[in-house]
């Protein structure tokens, strides 16, 4: 059983200005570059027959390209951290997008996503770091803003069943090519 979910890839210019946030906390795995994404939707663990109907069910997302930064950072898990993470400047589409694939995760089937979408990229995980050093580690590096993107395109990745942090195979990628609608002056 495949372990998917979709997600706009993080260029490589990007991925670099990135990896100056490694290093200075105890306890943390850091995600290899190559791996860094925002996730869209996690989908899961599921049988080939609903991968092959989610695949088919994202060729019918007709979005525009659009731009997006990093800006900041921050971490998930509260007094026990498990993550630390770039965050993702405000983005309308970026919101309108994920909400859709969402919208068409439920038609396949699948359950309502629980969590409040936060778009991020992880860049570590956490074994035994403090609440403390994850502070301090934010408060040095809170100050980071990327470069902007533009995102052309969102893949569907599978994972092997692991902990987390890949490696991810790019399964289908899905251009984002619709032309904006015209605004009304």
């Amino acid at each position: 059983m495949p372990r998917i979910f979709t997600a706009i890839e993080i260029p490589a210019h990007v991925a670099q200005m990135l990896t100056f946030l490694r290093g200075g906390l105890p306890g943390a795995r850091w995600i290899d570059p190559g791996n860094y994404h925002i996730t869209l939707r996690f989908i899961g663990d599921v049988d080939a027959h609903v991968a092959h109907d989610v695949a088919s069910m994202l060729d019918t997302v007709n979005r525009a390209p659009f731009e997006l930064r990093l800006e900041g950072v921050g971490s998930f898990g509260g007094r026990k951290p498990r993550a630390v993470f770039a965050n993702v400047a405000p983005s309308q589409a970026l919101m309108d997008l994920q909400a859709e694939h969402e919208r068409l995760m439920q038609r396949v089937g699948l359950a309502p996503e629980g969590r409040k979408y936060t778009p991020h990229v992880t860049l570590a995980r956490l074994r035994a770091s403090s609440s403390g050093q994850v502070a301090e580690y934010l408060s040095e590096r809170g100050s980071f803003r990327s470069v902007s993107f533009r995102a052309e395109r969102f893949v569907l990745y599978s994972s092997r069943a692991s902990v987390g942090g890949g490696p991810y195979l790019v399964e289908e990628a899905y251009p984002l090519t619709a032309v904006p609608a015209r605004q009304a002056i």
